[in-house]
């Protein structure tokens, strides 16, 4: 009974979190403007729904959202397929998973913005694909279908809206097409009973009355083609409307959201205007009109007994006063009891928790749960501060009472029956212990191994959630004239900063103990590596074993002075341990971990945080891993200037290689600074993110041409500093070759970069991940050598990925090739290639 009863909870837990417009960031309480809440209560009386449906973060189109939400008043959510774990970043060196945790944060905050609600798929982003078979075939199409059907089926769209065409013939980003097709796909399959039945023990099917596909200028090669072509057959939409209650037009709101995504660089300029949005009709109810809204009813005549909550509701907006919201009171809680009383179904449910929020907002009610620190461990005591008021009177001195709360999951009940006074503030401070089964907060699709296509997610209920539900919360239950009322908030941290004022984060549950192997890769190029382990307290007085978790004939013995029984007696403590990793026998390239015993209980994860400004911080937790390689290397090049772009491991790779490596700035980019250097590269979009190469690119040439060499690292054919990457033309394409399996030929093996100081042969090209490389330069002067050749199945060669000229005394070399990602993932060749091109002033 009491697993059912714990199994209810979650289930309503889950269904609050995916009708929240957003929660804050670091849940915040809300404090709704009048206007705010006048336009809330104007959503009350409006039961429409919108699905927007795309493949990746920044795919979706944020003036239709905002449309949606803030000028119809529709419950509009954007299915993105994946968490765009496969890009690029351009503020920082989050790459895969911990860069698809980001751009989830980045999401939620243009939702934020914008109105919207957000969820997401299984899929994994595995990078860029030339085809939708491709990326079907990757991912588990089933599964994902699933997850589609899933979302359609708890959100109970309306209308869905495509941002890309399931027209497999029309060239696109192959997970574009795909979310399309699943999309159409889904579209039938959502309303059959006989389509993934196991859904339907938390969900009921449904079926959208209509689809369309959000065509653009874009997909037709450009305004001026499109603004020729034949549009009769399109349905269309001005979203560029003025909203009085936001003071904004539709379209800055829109660019202030699209501009939350940050590291993919998308600041966005508001406009105002007219601004005519176009829609392909696909299967449904066809409109008869051009608007793609028409006939739907979003009045509450769709609810059986819905008729007399429209008409108390619409008395209530019309008798709203901006100076007295608490006047709205009574009449909101009228509607209330009788959203109440309603059959179960969707919109009771969306609406009930919609306007116990409005009735908290014009109450002036604050409730804060705030904990003392920022993480705390299961069966911790933690320190809580609770806080609660109201500041909006209500007709007649009515009564509000704080009759119970509780801290949830089971923590601490009681009855406190206190009369709340008229903007008298209630307090109260506990110290509670955590359960000891309590979940942690970190991203629950990265807790179970995942695949190159999708992350495992077993329970149905988390499917789809953008974050990870957060257990630790207060239950205030609240007596508003004697009707009562329940209200929930989430445990944050909340301290004062002197040269900020009052900060909040999230309050994280997390393991007692961290591990780490303080490098992500490891080169064997003898009997005896050394591999350091770093263990990390995240309590008091943890003792247990660490231990380096290594397969068979790769073992590995403790090499330290010190046991490996250890004792970190203050949470923060950090010791490093050291073991002689012995690679005897066995693959070439393996996987390892790392653990630390309590009792038990073997702790393997390590913490990874990602902090910016824009975002709330993010605590990871993954597998503590590394790859090591036993490898044959060598380098010529010892001493290495490196100039970081958008952010990359190559420092790292190169200190593995054995070299000395030089951060660089922009002071340093002169001849008579670089000249000391054997090599210097440019770290990856060097040329689209560092304003100073536009004035320093002359001194690069002249370290070139004196006897330097010069390696850049790709860059995007687009928002570039300068054209003049190298000493002789270069023309940047947006080909790139997806397939990290495809055959690499070598066009010139007799080059000194494919030679010295390493053999390079097919072999050097096995085990690389994602793609071989991409934004191939598509023309090139003649002093150029071109020396490899790549395509995907089907598809022309491409000779663009690694360009090499002297110049001088000196080499420049242009690589589209994709280090960046072959790094961290320890791929033997990839150093070994490298370790060429850096050599190359250096090799006979």
């Amino acid at each position: 009974m009491k697993n059912k009863f714990r199994s209810a909870c979650l289930r309503a837990l889950l269904f609050a979190l995916s009708l929240l417009p957003l929660a804050l960031p670091a849940q915040m309480p809300a404090k709704p403007s009048a206007s705010e809440l006048h336009q809330a209560i104007k959503k009350l009386n409006v039961l429409g729904s919108v699905l927007y449906v795309a493949a990746h973060p920044d795919d979706e189109n944020q003036r239709l959202i905002s449309y949606c939400a803030n000028e119809k008043l529709y419950n509009v959510s954007y299915l993105s397929l994946t968490r765009g774990d496969g890009g690029q970043n351009l503020i920082g060196p989050e790459l895969r998973e911990l860069l698809g945790v980001l751009r989830t944060e980045e999401l939620l905050m243009a939702r934020s913005v914008d109105g919207g609600k957000q969820r997401f798929t299984r899929a994994n982003d595995f990078g860029y694909s030339k085809t939708p078979d491709e990326t079907l075939n990757i991912w588990d199409k089933d599964a994902v279908l699933s997850d589609v059907v899933w979302t359609i089926r708890q959100v109970q769209p309306d209308v869905i809206i495509n941002r890309f065409s399931d027209d497999k013939s029309r060239p696109n980003h192959g997970h574009h097409t795909a979310s399309a097709m699943l999309s159409v796909e889904a579209f039938d399959l959502a309303g059959k009973a006989d389509a993934y039945p196991e859904q339907l023990k938390f969900t009921t099917p449904w079926q959208p009355l209509r689809e369309f596909y959000n065509t653009s200028w874009w997909f037709y090669g450009g305004q001026e083609a499109f603004d020729k072509m034949d549009k009769s057959h399109l349905f269309t939409l001005d979203l560029g409307v003025y909203l009085p209650l936001k003071g904004k037009s539709n379209t800055e709101i829109a660019a202030e959201a699209r501009s939350m995504h940050r590291c993919q660089s998308f600041g966005a300029m508001g406009t105002r205007g007219e601004t005519q949005e176009w829609f392909e009709f696909i299967k449904g109810d066809r409109p008869k009109t051009k608007d793609p809204f028409e006939g739907i009813n979003t009045t509450w005549t769709r609810v059986e007994g819905g008729a007399p909550i429209g008409k108390i509701l619409a008395r209530v907006e019309q008798d709203f006063r901006p100076d007295n919201p608490g006047a709205s009171v009574p009449g909101l809680l009228q509607a209330m009891q009788l959203i109440k009383a309603l059959p179960d179904g969707h919109w009771k449910r969306v609406k009930l928790d919609e306007i116990k929020e409005v009735i908290r907002g014009c109450l002036g009610l604050y409730l804060e749960a705030t904990a003392e620190g920022t993480t705390a461990t299961p069966g911790d005591p933690v320190n809580l501060r609770l806080e609660c008021i109201y500041r909006a009177p209500l007709p007649g001195g009515k009564p509000v009472v704080l009759s119970s709360l509780s801290v949830m999951p089971g923590i601490f009940d009681t009855i406190t029956g206190f009369t709340l006074g008229l903007n008298q503030d209630w307090e109260l401070n506990k110290t509670v212990r955590l359960p000891e089964d309590i979940r942690f907060t970190a991203p629950y699709w990265l807790l179970r191994p995942s695949t190159d296509g999708m992350y495992t997610v077993d329970d149905q209920l988390l499917r789809g959630l953008p974050e990870s539900p957060r257990d630790f919360r207060v239950q205030w239950s609240i007596l508003v004239d004697g009707t009562p009322i329940e209200f929930e908030s989430v445990v944050a941290n909340k301290e004062r900063e002197p040269d900020v004022g009052e900060v909040w984060r999230p309050f994280d549950i997390l393991p007692p103990v961290f591990v780490e192997l303080t490098e992500s890769f490891y080169l064997a190029t003898g009997e005896h590596v050394p591999v350091t382990v770093r263990v990390k307290a995240n309590r008091d007085n943890v003792k247990g074993e660490v231990r380096l978790l290594s397969p068979p004939g790769w073992p590995n013995t403790f090499s330290s002075d010190s046991s490996p029984f250890l004792e970190l007696k203050k949470k923060g403590d950090v010791a490093e341990f050291t073991f002689d990793l012995q690679p005897y026998s066995g693959p070439d390239l393996i996987d390892l971990g790392a653990g630390f015993q309590i009792d038990k209980t073997m702790y393997i994860s390590q913490l990874q945080t990602i902090t910016y400004d824009h975002i709330p911080r993010q605590y990871v937790l993954q597998p503590a891993h590394a790859r090591a390689a036993r490898v044959d290397l060598k380098t010529n090049a010892k001493n290495v200037g490196y100039y970081m772009g958008a952010g990359d491991d190559g420092p790292a790779a190169l200190r593995h290689m054995g070299c000395t490596v030089t951060m660089l700035d922009d002071a340093d980019l002169t001849q008579e600074k670089l000249r000391r250097f054997d090599a210097v590269v440019l770290g990856v979009r060097a040329f689209n993110t560092r304003d100073v190469l536009e004035q320093q690119q002359a001194q690069l040439m002249e370290y070139v041409q004196h006897g330097g060499t010069l390696v850049a690292q790709y860059n995007t054919s687009y928002n570039m500093v300068t054209k003049d990457i190298g000493p002789y033309p270069i023309q940047l394409g947006r080909d790139r070759v997806t397939d990290e399996t495809a055959e690499i030929r070598l066009l010139r093996a007799d080059h000194p970069a494919l030679n010295a100081p390493n053999k390079i042969t097919a072999a050097d090209f096995d085990h690389w991940v994602q793609e071989r490389g991409l934004y191939f330069p598509s023309e090139w002067d003649e002093h150029y050598t071109a020396l490899l050749s790549s395509n995907d199945p089907n598809e022309k060669p491409l000779d663009g990925s690694l360009l090499v000229a002297p110049y001088g005394n000196g080499y420049f070399v242009y690589t589209g090739l994709s280090f960046f990602r072959q790094f961290p993932a320890g791929v033997p060749g990839a150093y070994r290639l490298f370790a060429n091109l850096i050599s190359l002033k250096m090799s006979p």
